[in-house]
């Protein structure tokens, strides 16, 4: 079974920079959301930072 549960991020940023986001993403052809998903992942890749897999996160807290 596929898990596809997401969570919410909500927060503030300066005008100037979410511009520059939207800007980002449209050259991308990506949604703003998937932007940041993309930019989150390949930090976390070049710095080493371990993302679970969404199942393995379900089966350690016993939630599906």
């Amino acid at each position: 079974m596929t898990v596809s549960k997401t969570a919410t991020l909500n927060l503030r940023i300066d005008p100037l920079l979410k511009e520059a986001v939207r800007i980002a993403a449209l050259r991308d052809h990506r949604s703003i959301a998937n932007l940041i998903e993309v930019l989150i992942r390949k930090h976390c890749e070049e710095n080493d930072i371990s993302i679970p897999e969404q199942q393995a996160l379900f089966e350690q807290t016993g939630n599906e």
